[in-house]
């Protein structure tokens, strides 16, 4: 398992996490041995959502013992009605009642991220982040010691982006995956996060498993894309690796939450880890349902090999952040290739490769005169 920082946070956090939606509902033992197969493989991020009983006694359980080498993520705002069902609040006693329970059913003083949970309209957000509402809650507990970090989940870019902006989230969870790729705004609020170091974890990479469904047309809801809703034609199969490896490719992504069922669906996305890279290539994939934006690289490594043995995509993924802010992180990463944009020879090949007409010897020569300049300074 690889690591990534949750952005300001300091977190080191595992690049494939959990989400724990699919095992609502399933048996304690079950859920058990999911989490106990998750902590095995490394992954020490989960978010947990659900305020049921049941399931937080379960999750409980699974995790008694290994509260040190776990981040949990709970979240403000989802409680369950008088009937057991799932309830979007913002009642501020209905929002603290349910994180007490939480603290109370998982055995800890504290939430690593507590995240204001689904907002996605305006008129939501403007009471969610009122002082005496919710994000006044949320600032009173992390006073308090009960919670480290703030989030914000939604699945708008418009809400999203002012959640970021306000300065007050460390943490942003939103839908990135294939079929969002070219939803208007959202490159722009990954590219965002990333220059105020506010860590993306990445939900429905997957697309709520509609990605991993056989060749055919099929309807993705806005909330499992971050973009209005559309009908996606594909005409390929789709794995599990290719879609983590898009979603882990994108500028500021820290982590992506994929949500599974069983162990089974665990060890495919797990598979991500030990991938070739012909394993992970999704170009064929994001060019055959034509969601992204000709000329704007998508970092898939799809022009490779290079003649000069530049890691193109990196590359790119790192000049693109260094646009945004040039943290001393980026600097060394940058370094750490073993070639760097400078050595291009401008020969072309990897345009000829590139599906989506990227003007790749170009941004590369940007690239180089960038970091150059920076080696100069």
């Amino acid at each position: 398992m690889h690591y990534r920082t949750l952005g300001r946070t300091g977190l080191q956090i595992s690049e494939v996490s959990l989400g724990t939606e699919y095992l609502i509902g399933k048996p304690h033992a079950h859920i058990g041995e999911v989490i106990h197969t998750a902590l095995e493989a490394g992954i020490n991020y989960f978010d947990l959502f659900c305020a049921e009983p049941g399931f937080r006694d379960a999750m409980g359980a699974a995790f008694a013992g290994q509260r040190d080498r776990v981040y949990l993520a709970a979240h403000l705002g989802a409680a369950i009605n008088e009937d057991g069902q799932y309830l979007k609040t913002r009642s501020l006693k209905l929002c603290e009642t349910f994180f007490e329970d939480f603290l109370t059913r998982y055995a800890t003083d504290y939430a690593d991220v507590l995240i204001l949970h689904n907002c996605d309209r305006q008129n939501d957000f403007d009471a969610l982040f009122r002082e005496n509402g919710p994000l006044g809650l949320a600032l009173r507990l992390k006073a308090e010691g009960k919670a480290r970090f703030i989030g914000f989940s939604g699945h708008t870019v418009e809400t999203a982006l002012q959640a970021v902006e306000s300065g007050y989230i460390d943490v942003l969870m939103f839908p990135v995956n294939l079929a969002g790729n070219a939803v208007p705004g959202k490159k722009e609020l990954l590219k965002t996060c990333q220059a105020r170091g506010v860590g993306v974890v990445a939900m429905k990479p997957l697309g709520g498993g509609k990605l991993l469904q056989g060749p055919r047309t099929v309807r993705m809801a806005h909330y499992q894309m971050g973009g209005e809703a559309q009908q996606i034609k594909k005409n390929v199969p789709i794995t599990p690796v290719q879609c983590l490896h898009y979603t882990l490719s994108q500028v500021g992504v820290c982590a992506a939450i994929p949500g599974c069922a069983s162990v089974e669906e665990l060890r495919g996305v797990l598979a991500y880890e030990d991938a070739t890279d012909a394993e992970r290539d999704f170009s064929e994939v994001i060019a055959d349902f034509a969601q992204y934006v000709p000329g704007e690289c998508v970092y898939c490594n799809h022009c490779l090999p290079c003649p000069a043995h530049i890691d193109i995509g990196q590359t790119l993924r790192l000049f693109d952040m260094a646009q945004q802010d040039f943290t001393p992180a980026i600097h060394a990463a940058y370094d750490a290739l073993p070639t760097h944009a400078s050595d291009c020879t401008a020969c072309g090949a990897c345009e000829k490769r590139c599906p989506f007409g990227v003007p790749t010897v170009a941004r590369i020569a940007e690239a180089a005169a960038f970091f150059r300049q920076d080696s100069q300074d």
